[in-house]
């Protein structure tokens, strides 16, 4: 079989990932592997197998060979694999690549934060606090555009909201 990424060379190195249910397979040759970060088997397990079985393989531990490329510990996706695919494999994926995937989430979304409906069981206390953070933000939109009266308005409905608390 051929590499799936080159298509030149005999596939050497046969992936399967389970994601959501979903199989997927991908079948390189060794120097595809290598340059998309796969080159150890040994990690991705949270232990550091490399290191202790580093004696079988020289004098150099496998994970020096592999710590280019970073991966989800969970999932073992690298970005590179989250660019190709368009998905992001697990939620630690999120926290692992949070600085390279918040441009492209303010970018798509327009904002990095959830804004949506209170459940209805939330308390008055946690509305409260929501509806004081976005007080806070538009008072200090208003004195940055020196609009002071609705600034002063906006000061009176925190005040009062806080007295609450």
């Amino acid at each position: 079989m051929l590499c799936q990424n080159c298509g030149k060379n005999e596939a050497t190195t046969h992936l399967k990932r389970i994601i959501n249910g979903e199989t997927a397979e991908t079948h390189l040759c060794s120097q595809c592997a290598k340059a998309l970060g796969y080159n150890s088997m040994f990690t991705g397990f949270g232990l550091n197998l490399s290191d202790l079985f580093g004696g079988f393989f020289g004098d150099t531990p496998v994970s020096r060979l592999s710590s280019k490329v970073i991966r989800c510990e969970k999932c073992g996706c690298s970005f590179d694999d989250i660019v190709k695919s368009g998905m992001v494999g697990c939620a630690d994926c999120y926290k692992t690549f949070f600085d390279k995937l918040l441009p492209s989430l303010q970018r798509i979304h327009g904002k990095t934060e959830h804004q949506g409906k209170f459940p209805q069981g939330a308390s008055e206390e946690v509305k409260n606090a929501h509806r004081l953070t976005e007080l806070k933000a538009q008072l200090g939109k208003a004195i940055d555009e020196q609009n002071f009266e609705k600034a002063a308005q906006l000061r009176d409905e925190i005040r009062e909201l806080e007295g609450q608390a």
